[in-house]
């Protein structure tokens, strides 16, 4: 029986892999890897590693997570190293947890291998601290998949009344229903909202505004998924401490 490592590969810059996570790609036999892994990690695959790409466009998905679920079972059961790259955290929106129960259903063995999670990691690249002494305590980290109208099962009262910052992930597309939800609930409409695309890459943009105003500018940026949108006091510092985009001379705008 082979052995499955469900690996983070970090956020997108390179050099944010683990390094726990680098020599699972180097020693595999099979590389099972999403669409928003740094596509430069498989470069350290070892010669002759299979690599397969299990990757899913939003409202597109090539691979359904059932036939992913197949392929860790069926080359482990030939006795491979199968290293699983995930986008990321497995285990923070990255369905790391149901891979896991299918392989323990089938007695395959398995390790984790945390990553660094975009939540964190895309507004510390944008000059945007999840927490601070002074301007937010908590932080939380949220779906932005519910629409208006469907089964949303999101708390969108407590997260308005009981946390200081909020990481939402993959919500660009419902921006202005996350907008009104915390209003809603009592977030103030002068609450400053971040967008940071594509964070940690040379491709990233941030921009930012208020949960009155931030779905005009992100329509007028035209910026799009993948998108990490970051509410909260502490968005203000990034005008005081934003490095990467200015250090790299990449285009950012702040309307706020």
């Amino acid at each position: 029986m082979g052995t499955v490592y469900i690996v983070g590969a970090g956020p997108g810059d390179v050099d944010l892999i683990t390094v726990k996570g680098l020599k699972c790609i180097q020693t595999a036999d099979v590389i099972l890897y999403d669409r928003l892994i740094n596509k430069e990690l498989l470069h350290y695959a070892k010669t002759g590693a299979e690599l397969i790409f299990c990757g899913k466009m939003p409202g597109f998905h090539q691979n359904k997570q059932e036939i992913i679920h197949e392929l860790l079972v069926k080359y482990a059961k030939k006795g491979k190293i199968i290293t699983r790259l995930k986008g990321g955290d497995p285990f923070v929106f990255g369905r790391g947890a149901e891979e896991a129960q299918v392989l323990a259903e089938n007695g395959i063995p398995f390790e984790i291998v945390p990553g660094i999670t975009s939540g964190i990691a895309a507004p510390a690249y944008a000059g945007i601290p999840v927490t601070h002494r002074e301007l937010g305590s908590s932080f939380a980290v949220v779906t932005g998949h519910a629409k208006a109208g469907k089964d949303d099962s999101i708390k969108w009262k407590n997260l308005s009344e009981g946390v200081d910052t909020l990481a939402i992930y993959m919500g660009v597309g419902n921006l202005p229903y996350i907008c009104e939800q915390l209003t809603k609930y009592g977030k103030s409409s002068d609450t400053p909202v971040a967008l940071v695309y594509w964070g940690t890459t040379k491709e990233q943009r941030t921009i930012t505004g208020t949960l009155a105003t931030i779905v005009d500018v992100a329509h007028a940026a035209k910026i799009q998924n993948p998108s990490m949108i970051i509410v909260g006091e502490v968005v203000t510092l990034r005008n005081e401490i934003q490095w990467f985009e200015q250090t790299q001379e990449y285009r950012h705008m702040t309307v706020i």
